[in-house]
């Protein structure tokens, strides 16, 4: 799950991400959808759901990310 801006992003895309550095995510990329709009989220910005603890998201941090919509 990702949370996009919905003029960039259609919410239901199909995403494919790859370029993130953590450990609690797939390697070599993942498959995503956007499904939400997040608070903070605004142009070519994306939120990826991290799902561990809330300290281990803020350990993900910022990243610089390829997304292919498809």
């Amino acid at each position: 799950t990702v949370a996009v801006d919905p003029d960039v992003i259609p919410l239901g895309s199909k995403l494919f991400i790859t370029g993130y550095d953590y450990d609690g995510l797939p390697k070599g990329g993942m498959y995503a959808i956007a499904t939400d709009t997040g608070g903070a989220i605004r142009g070519a910005r994306i939120d990826i759901f991290v799902p561990d603890s809330r300290a281990e998201a803020l350990k993900f941090g910022i990243q610089s990310v390829t997304v292919y919509v498809l």
